[in-house]
Protein backbone atom coordinates (compact mmCIF):
# COMPACT_ATOMS: atom_id res chain seq x y z
CA UNK A 1 0.00 0.00 0.00
CA UNK A 2 1.13 3.50 -1.09
CA UNK A 3 2.50 5.60 1.75
CA UNK A 4 -0.01 8.73 1.82
CA UNK A 5 1.13 12.37 2.11
CA UNK A 6 1.56 13.98 5.90
CA UNK A 7 -1.41 16.25 5.54
CA UNK A 8 -3.49 13.57 3.58
CA UNK A 9 -6.38 13.18 6.90
CA UNK A 10 -6.89 9.40 5.49
CA UNK A 11 -2.99 8.46 6.72
CA UNK A 12 -2.86 6.92 10.68
CA UNK A 13 -1.14 10.08 12.26
CA UNK A 14 -4.22 11.66 10.68
CA UNK A 15 -6.83 9.19 11.87
CA UNK A 16 -5.11 9.43 15.09
CA UNK A 17 -5.64 12.80 15.59
CA UNK A 18 -8.85 13.14 14.69
CA UNK A 19 -9.27 11.21 18.07
CA UNK A 20 -7.48 13.64 19.87
CA UNK A 21 -9.12 16.40 18.80
CA UNK A 22 -12.19 15.46 19.63
CA UNK A 23 -11.39 14.45 23.43
CA UNK A 24 -10.49 17.38 24.79
CA UNK A 25 -12.89 20.80 23.18
CA UNK A 26 -9.74 21.97 21.53
CA UNK A 27 -10.22 24.11 19.76
CA UNK A 28 -14.02 25.58 21.26
CA UNK A 29 -16.14 24.10 18.14
CA UNK A 30 -14.96 20.44 18.59
CA UNK A 31 -17.69 18.06 20.60
CA UNK A 32 -15.97 16.37 23.48
CA UNK A 33 -17.49 12.95 22.74
CA UNK A 34 -16.47 11.26 25.86
CA UNK A 35 -18.33 11.71 29.40
CA UNK A 36 -21.84 12.34 27.18
CA UNK A 37 -24.26 10.68 24.87
CA UNK A 38 -22.41 11.22 21.93
CA UNK A 39 -19.75 8.56 23.24
CA UNK A 40 -21.39 5.51 21.29
CA UNK A 41 -22.96 7.58 17.94
CA UNK A 42 -19.38 9.80 17.27
CA UNK A 43 -16.88 6.54 17.54
CA UNK A 44 -19.30 4.39 15.49
CA UNK A 45 -18.89 6.86 13.19
CA UNK A 46 -15.24 7.13 13.83
CA UNK A 47 -15.08 3.21 13.15
CA UNK A 48 -16.99 3.72 10.06
CA UNK A 49 -14.53 5.66 8.00
CA UNK A 50 -11.81 4.69 8.92
CA UNK A 51 -13.03 1.01 7.78
CA UNK A 52 -14.04 2.68 4.41
CA UNK A 53 -10.78 4.28 3.92
CA UNK A 54 -8.51 1.16 4.52
CA UNK A 55 -10.67 -0.91 2.06
CA UNK A 56 -9.75 1.96 -0.33
CA UNK A 57 -6.69 2.09 0.34
CA UNK A 58 -5.96 -1.84 0.34
CA UNK A 59 -8.58 -1.92 -2.68
CA UNK A 60 -10.52 -4.60 -0.92
CA UNK A 61 -14.27 -3.72 -0.12
CA UNK A 62 -14.69 -6.40 1.96
CA UNK A 63 -12.60 -5.10 4.64
CA UNK A 64 -13.67 -4.79 8.04
CA UNK A 65 -11.99 -4.32 11.23
CA UNK A 66 -12.07 -6.78 13.48
CA UNK A 67 -13.59 -6.82 16.93
CA UNK A 68 -11.31 -7.40 20.42
CA UNK A 69 -14.29 -9.62 22.23
CA UNK A 70 -12.67 -8.91 25.96
CA UNK A 71 -15.80 -9.79 27.00
CA UNK A 72 -15.39 -13.23 25.73
CA UNK A 73 -13.74 -16.17 27.34
CA UNK A 74 -11.56 -16.92 25.06
CA UNK A 75 -10.82 -12.78 24.19
CA UNK A 76 -9.97 -11.63 27.44
CA UNK A 77 -6.23 -11.45 27.03
CA UNK A 78 -4.45 -8.99 24.40
CA UNK A 79 -4.91 -10.50 20.86
CA UNK A 80 -1.75 -12.34 19.79
CA UNK A 81 -1.77 -10.44 16.54
CA UNK A 82 -1.28 -7.21 18.47
CA UNK A 83 1.32 -8.62 21.00
CA UNK A 84 3.70 -10.19 17.75
CA UNK A 85 6.66 -7.38 17.19
CA UNK A 86 6.85 -8.62 13.63
CA UNK A 87 2.98 -7.21 13.26
CA UNK A 88 2.11 -3.91 11.94
CA UNK A 89 -0.37 -3.92 14.34
CA UNK A 90 1.94 -3.90 16.97
CA UNK A 91 2.80 -1.09 19.39
CA UNK A 92 5.73 -1.30 21.63
CA UNK A 93 4.05 1.39 24.26
CA UNK A 94 1.61 -1.12 26.22
CA UNK A 95 2.17 -2.49 29.39
CA UNK A 96 4.92 -5.21 29.19
CA UNK A 97 3.18 -7.06 32.21
CA UNK A 98 0.01 -7.25 30.28
CA UNK A 99 1.14 -9.68 27.32
CA UNK A 100 -0.80 -12.67 26.49
CA UNK A 101 -1.78 -15.11 28.40
CA UNK A 102 -2.27 -12.09 30.97
CA UNK A 103 -6.13 -11.77 32.04
CA UNK A 104 -7.60 -8.33 31.27
CA UNK A 105 -8.71 -6.18 34.43
CA UNK A 106 -12.23 -4.64 34.21
CA UNK A 107 -11.84 -3.34 37.54
CA UNK A 108 -8.53 -1.79 36.81
CA UNK A 109 -7.29 0.79 39.58
CA UNK A 110 -3.30 1.06 38.14
CA UNK A 111 -2.32 -2.15 39.54
CA UNK A 112 -2.60 -5.70 39.49
CA UNK A 113 -4.90 -8.26 41.60
CA UNK A 114 -3.79 -11.44 43.14
CA UNK A 115 -6.51 -13.31 41.59
CA UNK A 116 -6.62 -16.84 40.16
CA UNK A 117 -7.60 -16.50 36.55
CA UNK A 118 -11.21 -17.72 37.48
CA UNK A 119 -11.50 -15.20 40.07
CA UNK A 120 -10.31 -12.83 37.22
CA UNK A 121 -13.01 -14.26 35.11
CA UNK A 122 -15.59 -14.07 37.54
CA UNK A 123 -15.39 -10.69 38.15
CA UNK A 124 -14.73 -9.47 34.32
CA UNK A 125 -18.26 -11.29 33.84
CA UNK A 126 -20.10 -9.68 36.56
CA UNK A 127 -18.84 -6.27 35.48
CA UNK A 128 -20.27 -7.13 32.43
CA UNK A 129 -23.92 -7.90 33.75
CA UNK A 130 -23.83 -4.79 36.15
CA UNK A 131 -23.20 -2.86 33.25
CA UNK A 132 -25.52 -3.54 31.01
CA UNK A 133 -28.71 -5.01 33.04
CA UNK A 134 -28.35 -2.76 36.13
CA UNK A 135 -26.23 -0.02 35.78
CA UNK A 136 -27.34 0.54 31.88
CA UNK A 137 -31.44 -0.07 32.15
CA UNK A 138 -32.23 3.02 30.36
CA UNK A 139 -31.23 5.32 27.70
CA UNK A 140 -29.18 7.81 30.23
CA UNK A 141 -27.76 5.33 32.55
CA UNK A 142 -26.13 3.24 29.23
CA UNK A 143 -25.87 6.18 26.32
CA UNK A 144 -24.88 8.90 28.79
CA UNK A 145 -26.14 11.88 30.19
CA UNK A 146 -27.45 14.83 27.34
CA UNK A 147 -24.77 17.04 26.58
CA UNK A 148 -26.56 20.25 24.38
CA UNK A 149 -25.24 23.63 22.93
CA UNK A 150 -24.11 26.04 25.88
CA UNK A 151 -23.53 23.46 28.23
CA UNK A 152 -20.67 22.09 30.45
CA UNK A 153 -18.56 19.43 28.77
CA UNK A 154 -18.53 15.94 30.48
CA UNK A 155 -21.79 15.96 31.89
CA UNK A 156 -21.78 12.21 32.68
CA UNK A 157 -21.07 8.92 30.73
CA UNK A 158 -22.38 6.06 30.40
CA UNK A 159 -22.26 2.52 32.34
CA UNK A 160 -20.16 0.79 29.63
CA UNK A 161 -18.34 3.87 28.73
CA UNK A 162 -17.08 4.18 32.19
CA UNK A 163 -16.39 0.63 33.02
CA UNK A 164 -14.69 -1.65 31.53
CA UNK A 165 -13.95 0.97 28.41
CA UNK A 166 -12.09 3.73 30.40
CA UNK A 167 -10.76 0.74 32.33
CA UNK A 168 -9.75 -1.52 29.23
CA UNK A 169 -7.72 1.75 28.15
CA UNK A 170 -5.51 2.06 30.91
CA UNK A 171 -4.88 -1.77 31.26
CA UNK A 172 -3.71 -1.54 27.79
CA UNK A 173 -1.16 1.42 28.14
CA UNK A 174 2.29 1.23 29.24
CA UNK A 175 2.58 1.78 32.86
CA UNK A 176 6.01 2.71 32.75
CA UNK A 177 5.10 5.87 30.57
CA UNK A 178 3.67 8.88 33.14
CA UNK A 179 0.72 9.05 30.61
CA UNK A 180 0.43 5.61 30.44
CA UNK A 181 0.56 6.01 26.50
CA UNK A 182 -0.48 4.87 24.19
CA UNK A 183 -3.85 3.67 25.06
CA UNK A 184 -4.03 4.68 28.38
CA UNK A 185 -4.36 8.39 27.67
CA UNK A 186 -6.64 10.16 25.41
CA UNK A 187 -4.56 12.46 23.26
CA UNK A 188 -2.53 9.07 21.92
CA UNK A 189 -5.09 6.22 22.42
CA UNK A 190 -5.51 6.42 18.31
CA UNK A 191 -1.73 6.05 18.05
CA UNK A 192 -1.90 1.93 19.24
CA UNK A 193 -4.25 0.21 16.07
CA UNK A 194 -5.62 -1.78 18.57
CA UNK A 195 -7.51 1.36 20.08
CA UNK A 196 -10.44 0.53 16.74
CA UNK A 197 -10.58 -3.18 17.95
CA UNK A 198 -11.52 -1.80 21.11
CA UNK A 199 -13.74 0.41 20.37
CA UNK A 200 -15.11 -2.41 17.27
CA UNK A 201 -16.52 -4.22 20.55
CA UNK A 202 -17.33 -0.79 22.61
CA UNK A 203 -19.77 -0.10 19.09
CA UNK A 204 -21.21 -4.07 19.53
CA UNK A 205 -22.02 -3.42 22.94
CA UNK A 206 -24.15 -0.87 21.68
CA UNK A 207 -25.81 -3.58 19.42
CA UNK A 208 -26.26 -6.14 22.02
CA UNK A 209 -28.12 -3.84 24.19
CA UNK A 210 -30.85 -2.76 21.98
CA UNK A 211 -31.05 -6.58 21.25
CA UNK A 212 -31.28 -8.23 24.52
CA UNK A 213 -34.15 -6.23 25.77
CA UNK A 214 -36.90 -4.50 23.82
CA UNK A 215 -36.51 -2.57 26.87
CA UNK A 216 -32.94 -1.00 25.83
CA UNK A 217 -33.76 1.86 23.46
CA UNK A 218 -31.85 4.42 22.19
CA UNK A 219 -33.10 8.71 23.36
CA UNK A 220 -35.68 10.18 21.21
CA UNK A 221 -34.94 13.30 21.78
CA UNK A 222 -33.93 15.69 18.89
CA UNK A 223 -30.77 17.42 20.24
CA UNK A 224 -29.14 14.15 20.24
CA UNK A 225 -30.74 12.74 16.66
CA UNK A 226 -29.96 15.76 14.79
CA UNK A 227 -26.15 16.28 16.15
CA UNK A 228 -23.65 16.12 13.18
CA UNK A 229 -20.28 14.87 12.70
CA UNK A 230 -17.50 15.95 10.62
CA UNK A 231 -15.60 13.00 9.03
CA UNK A 232 -12.89 12.72 6.05
CA UNK A 233 -14.42 9.62 3.94
CA UNK A 234 -12.28 7.07 1.76
CA UNK A 235 -11.53 9.80 -1.03
CA UNK A 236 -10.52 12.30 1.53
CA UNK A 237 -13.68 14.27 1.17
CA UNK A 238 -15.18 16.15 4.20
CA UNK A 239 -18.48 14.80 4.92
CA UNK A 240 -21.22 15.79 7.28
CA UNK A 241 -23.10 12.75 9.48
CA UNK A 242 -25.49 12.83 12.24
CA UNK A 243 -26.52 10.72 14.81
CA UNK A 244 -30.33 9.58 13.37
CA UNK A 245 -28.15 8.30 10.51
CA UNK A 246 -26.21 5.46 12.77
CA UNK A 247 -28.84 3.90 15.08
CA UNK A 248 -28.63 0.58 13.29
CA UNK A 249 -25.24 -0.92 11.75
CA UNK A 250 -26.90 -2.31 9.02
CA UNK A 251 -27.65 0.87 7.94
CA UNK A 252 -23.57 1.69 7.54
CA UNK A 253 -23.36 -1.80 5.67
CA UNK A 254 -22.46 -4.44 8.84
CA UNK A 255 -23.15 -6.42 11.34
CA UNK A 256 -21.45 -8.26 14.15
CA UNK A 257 -20.46 -11.90 14.25
CA UNK A 258 -23.06 -14.17 16.81
CA UNK A 259 -20.71 -15.05 19.54
CA UNK A 260 -21.18 -16.71 22.69
CA UNK A 261 -22.03 -14.58 25.54
CA UNK A 262 -21.02 -15.79 28.95
CA UNK A 263 -21.91 -12.30 31.19
CA UNK A 264 -25.90 -13.06 30.45
CA UNK A 265 -26.30 -14.96 33.70
CA UNK A 266 -23.91 -13.72 35.60
CA UNK A 267 -25.72 -11.52 38.07
CA UNK A 268 -23.51 -9.98 41.01
CA UNK A 269 -24.22 -12.19 44.34
CA UNK A 270 -24.49 -10.53 48.16
CA UNK A 271 -21.39 -11.14 49.98
CA UNK A 272 -22.85 -10.19 53.33
CA UNK A 273 -25.67 -12.19 54.67
CA UNK A 274 -28.88 -10.40 55.05
CA UNK A 275 -28.89 -9.99 58.50
CA UNK A 276 -25.25 -8.22 58.26
CA UNK A 277 -26.94 -5.88 56.07
CA UNK A 278 -29.64 -4.70 57.93
CA UNK A 279 -27.41 -4.16 60.83
CA UNK A 280 -25.39 -1.39 58.49
CA UNK A 281 -28.22 0.11 57.63
CA UNK A 282 -29.28 0.49 61.17
CA UNK A 283 -25.86 2.29 61.74
CA UNK A 284 -24.57 5.50 61.32
CA UNK A 285 -20.93 5.31 59.97
CA UNK A 286 -18.55 6.14 62.29
CA UNK A 287 -17.95 9.83 60.67
CA UNK A 288 -20.79 10.85 58.27
CA UNK A 289 -18.98 12.38 55.13
CA UNK A 290 -19.25 16.18 55.03
CA UNK A 291 -19.80 17.17 51.18
CA UNK A 292 -17.90 18.36 49.11
CA UNK A 293 -15.02 15.70 50.52
CA UNK A 294 -11.74 15.53 49.01
CA UNK A 295 -11.41 11.64 48.44
CA UNK A 296 -7.78 10.89 50.62
CA UNK A 297 -9.60 7.74 52.41
CA UNK A 298 -12.67 6.31 52.23
CA UNK A 299 -15.90 7.93 52.83
CA UNK A 300 -19.41 7.13 53.83
CA UNK A 301 -22.98 8.53 54.39
CA UNK A 302 -26.55 7.88 54.82
CA UNK A 303 -28.97 8.76 52.32
CA UNK A 304 -32.60 8.81 52.92
CA UNK A 305 -34.12 7.51 50.07
CA UNK A 306 -37.32 9.51 48.07
CA UNK A 307 -39.88 6.41 47.94
CA UNK A 308 -39.93 3.20 49.55
CA UNK A 309 -41.73 -0.08 49.02
CA UNK A 310 -42.47 0.59 45.12
CA UNK A 311 -44.50 -2.19 42.93
CA UNK A 312 -42.91 -4.35 40.57
CA UNK A 313 -44.75 -1.80 37.86
CA UNK A 314 -43.13 1.28 39.28
CA UNK A 315 -39.82 -0.46 39.15
CA UNK A 316 -39.75 -1.52 35.54
CA UNK A 317 -41.00 2.23 34.20
CA UNK A 318 -38.50 3.71 36.92
CA UNK A 319 -35.12 2.79 37.76
CA UNK A 320 -33.88 4.02 41.23
CA UNK A 321 -30.73 5.66 40.59
CA UNK A 322 -27.86 6.73 43.00
CA UNK A 323 -25.90 10.32 41.59
CA UNK A 324 -22.32 10.64 42.88
CA UNK A 325 -22.37 14.52 41.60
CA UNK A 326 -20.13 17.37 41.59
CA UNK A 327 -17.08 14.86 40.80
CA UNK A 328 -14.02 17.00 40.31
CA UNK A 329 -10.51 16.84 39.17
CA UNK A 330 -7.74 17.54 36.76
CA UNK A 331 -8.43 15.51 33.70
CA UNK A 332 -5.07 14.41 32.82
CA UNK A 333 -5.12 12.32 36.21
CA UNK A 334 -5.63 8.74 35.96
CA UNK A 335 -8.98 8.57 38.92
CA UNK A 336 -11.09 5.66 39.82
CA UNK A 337 -13.14 5.57 43.16
CA UNK A 338 -16.08 2.63 43.62
CA UNK A 339 -19.25 2.91 45.16
CA UNK A 340 -20.58 0.18 47.84
CA UNK A 341 -24.06 0.00 49.34
CA UNK A 342 -24.90 -1.24 52.60
CA UNK A 343 -21.37 -2.24 53.38
CA UNK A 344 -17.84 -0.38 54.01
CA UNK A 345 -13.97 -0.71 52.95
CA UNK A 346 -13.47 -3.49 55.70
CA UNK A 347 -15.90 -5.69 54.62
CA UNK A 348 -13.85 -6.86 51.57
CA UNK A 349 -16.59 -6.27 48.70
CA UNK A 350 -15.49 -6.76 45.18
CA UNK A 351 -16.85 -6.64 41.70
CA UNK A 352 -18.70 -9.56 42.00
CA UNK A 353 -20.42 -8.89 45.07
CA UNK A 354 -24.18 -7.39 45.11
CA UNK A 355 -22.99 -4.76 47.04
CA UNK A 356 -20.53 -3.04 44.97
CA UNK A 357 -22.60 -0.43 43.07
CA UNK A 358 -19.81 0.03 40.22
CA UNK A 359 -17.04 2.83 39.55
CA UNK A 360 -16.18 6.20 38.47
CA UNK A 361 -13.22 5.95 36.30
CA UNK A 362 -11.15 8.71 34.39
CA UNK A 363 -8.53 7.88 31.75
CA UNK A 364 -6.33 11.09 31.58
CA UNK A 365 -6.35 13.26 28.40
CA UNK A 366 -2.92 14.85 29.29
CA UNK A 367 -3.33 17.46 26.62
CA UNK A 368 -2.14 21.08 26.53
CA UNK A 369 -5.03 22.90 28.47
CA UNK A 370 -5.38 26.66 29.86
CA UNK A 371 -5.72 26.23 33.47
CA UNK A 372 -9.42 26.56 33.49
CA UNK A 373 -10.32 24.24 30.77
CA UNK A 374 -8.02 21.42 32.60
CA UNK A 375 -10.49 21.05 35.68
CA UNK A 376 -13.50 18.68 34.94
CA UNK A 377 -16.62 18.39 36.57
CA UNK A 378 -19.04 15.57 35.97
CA UNK A 379 -21.42 12.90 37.71
CA UNK A 380 -21.54 9.05 38.25
CA UNK A 381 -25.35 7.29 37.70
CA UNK A 382 -25.64 3.93 39.03
CA UNK A 383 -28.68 1.86 38.67
CA UNK A 384 -29.56 0.73 41.96
CA UNK A 385 -32.68 -1.20 41.94
CA UNK A 386 -31.67 -4.53 41.32
CA UNK A 387 -28.94 -3.87 43.97
CA UNK A 388 -31.10 -3.38 46.61
CA UNK A 389 -33.40 -6.70 46.05
CA UNK A 390 -30.35 -9.01 46.23
CA UNK A 391 -29.23 -7.89 49.43
CA UNK A 392 -32.48 -7.35 51.03
CA UNK A 393 -33.14 -3.08 51.22
CA UNK A 394 -36.07 -2.53 48.70
CA UNK A 395 -37.85 -1.48 51.14
CA UNK A 396 -35.68 0.72 53.73
CA UNK A 397 -36.11 3.88 53.83
CA UNK A 398 -32.26 4.37 53.63
CA UNK A 399 -28.86 3.46 52.34
CA UNK A 400 -25.91 3.31 53.73
CA UNK A 401 -23.39 4.47 50.76
CA UNK A 402 -19.45 3.96 51.02
CA UNK A 403 -16.76 5.71 48.47
CA UNK A 404 -13.77 3.96 48.41
CA UNK A 405 -10.62 6.00 46.28
CA UNK A 406 -8.86 3.09 44.03
CA UNK A 407 -6.53 5.63 42.13
CA UNK A 408 -5.57 9.24 41.70
CA UNK A 409 -6.16 9.11 45.84
CA UNK A 410 -6.73 13.31 47.02
CA UNK A 411 -6.75 14.31 43.69
CA UNK A 412 -10.56 14.01 42.93
CA UNK A 413 -13.39 15.40 45.59
CA UNK A 414 -17.18 14.65 45.38
CA UNK A 415 -19.80 17.51 46.06
CA UNK A 416 -22.47 15.00 47.04
CA UNK A 417 -24.95 11.72 46.86
CA UNK A 418 -28.67 11.47 45.85
CA UNK A 419 -31.34 9.24 44.69
CA UNK A 420 -33.35 10.04 41.73
CA UNK A 421 -35.36 8.14 39.13
CA UNK A 422 -34.71 7.25 35.55
CA UNK A 423 -36.84 5.93 32.70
Amino acid sequence: MKALPADDPRNFVQQANVHCVHCDSIPDNYIQVHQNWFFFPWHRWYLYFNERILGKLTGDDSFALPFWNWDSLGGMMLPSIYADPTSPLYDKLRDAKHQPPFLVDFDYNGTDPNFTAAQQIDHNLKIMYRQFFCNGKTPMLFLGSAYRGGDQTNPGGGSVENMPHNNVHTWTGDRTHPNFEDMGTFYAAGRDPIVFAHHANIDRMWSLWKKLTRKHRDFNDSDWLKTSFLFHDENADLVRVTVKDCLKTQWLGYTYQDVKIPWLEARPTPKLAKAKNAASRSLKPTAEAQFPVTLESPVSATLKRPKVGRSRKEKEEEEEVLIVEGIEFERDHFIKFDVIVNATESDGITPGDSEFAGSFVNTPHQHRHRKEENKVKTRLCLGITDLLEDIGGEDDDGVLVTIVPKAGIGKVSVGGLRIDFSK
